[in-house]
């Protein structure tokens, strides 16, 4: 414990100080916890005056390990990604990609514009040899722990080789950070048969089939909730619909349990002793505890944190960030890639369309 926490202590992550929907406040707040608790250095990124005076106003922050590096231009959460970063060179966004680029930062974390965060990413940091498409991830809650889905929402339209490279990226982020031997790495279809599903769906099966991975095939929805899985492979703009569908429902679900619970004095006299484990679970489903979904296959560290993140969510998106640059996430990804010849697709094209 002690050679790690030396490790992470040396670890900077900067961090967009202006990005998601609750940003200034939310992204200090955050910071100072993360330094706190987490005992990694922060450059917070940002207009200077007012990042610095907002750091000053918390109290208790003297010693704390957070830097503020100035950014004057900010990139809004509806902006056309690619035309903002040309447009706003100076935005917290791509000075903060800028800084895991010059060596300043080995991570980069914001709950900015997800489009923005990979347009910068590509263009400050590039892709790792051999990969067509970064992919955004998400873990999602499992009654055995967590599924890792890849792609949730950075690329919408996708080919059967970016598929193929998603599951090996997910295969080896898994092993190296989460320690899971052997992850098992699904195809997302409308069927379990191999002759199932889209011809996208089709086409990349025997790719994946192909690859050094435990590929056990087509999977379907009902089955990333199990805990059967520990990757799921799917498109962006399938990943993303899977993604909202999955929080919008795990609220709908703490909201119906609290109706019941002030439904009678019996049901409320019940909860208390329920209640305890009616919290953990609560815990269990809320995507603030999971922090971050790491961008993979850049050439550098990037966690796209929930636009909506609170504190705590920018927190654990610190500790996604530290944890990924502890177990050199990067360095295994391309070596996985070197190793397993996977198909590397149209690298020319995904640059020109970023």
């Amino acid at each position: 414990m002690g050679a790690q926490m030396n490790a992470r202590s040396e670890t900077t992550i900067a961090l967009d100080g202006m990005g998601g929907d609750n940003a200034p406040a939310v992204a200090v707040d955050g910071a100072i916890l993360a330094a706190r608790e987490l005992g990694i250095r922060i450059l917070l990124v940002g207009p200077e005056a007012q990042l610095s005076a907002m750091v000053a106003a918390k109290g208790g922050t003297a010693g704390l390990p957070i830097e503020v590096v100035h950014a004057t231009q900010v990139i809004g959460m509806d902006e056309h990604p690619a035309n903002a970063v040309r447009q706003k060179p100076d935005s917290s966004m791509v000075v903060g990609a800028k800084l895991v680029r010059e060596g300043r930062a080995q991570a980069f974390v914001s709950a900015g514009n997800t489009g923005a965060l990979m347009t910068a990413g590509l263009f400050e940091l590039r892709r790792i040899k051999g990969v067509s498409r970064p992919a955004l991830t998400a873990v999602f809650p499992t009654s055995k722990g967590g599924t890792l889905v890849i792609d949730v929402g950075a690329n919408a339209d996708s080919k059967p080789e970016y598929l193929a490279q998603f599951g090996l990226m997910g295969s080896i982020y898994m092993e190296r950070v989460f320690s899971v031997q052997r992850p098992r790495v699904g195809l997302l279809s409308n069927g379990s048969e191999e002759t199932k599903g889209s011809t996208l769906v089709q086409q990349a099966f025997p790719m994946l089939k192909a690859l050094p991975i435990n590929f056990v095939g087509n999977i379907e929805g009902n089955q990333i909730p199990s805990g059967d899985l520990d990757v799921v492979v799917c498109d962006g703009f399938t990943g993303n619909v899977v993604l909202k569908l999955s929080e919008g429902l795990a609220g709908t679900i703490n909201g119906l349990i609290r109706q019941e619970i002030n439904a009678s004095i019996i049901s409320k006299l019940f909860a208390v002793g329920v209640l305890p484990a009616f919290r953990r679970v609560r815990k269990r489903l809320d995507y603030a505890e999971y922090g971050g979904a790491p961008l993979l296959g850049l050439n550098g560290i990037c966690i796209k944190a929930h636009g909506k993140s609170s504190a705590l969510a920018i927190k654990n998106a610190m500790r996604v960030a530290a944890q990924a640059v502890e177990h050199d996430v990067v360095g295994h990804i391309s070596r996985g890639l070197a190793a397993s010849a996977a198909p590397a697709g149209d690298t020319a094209s995904a640059e020109a369309t970023a």
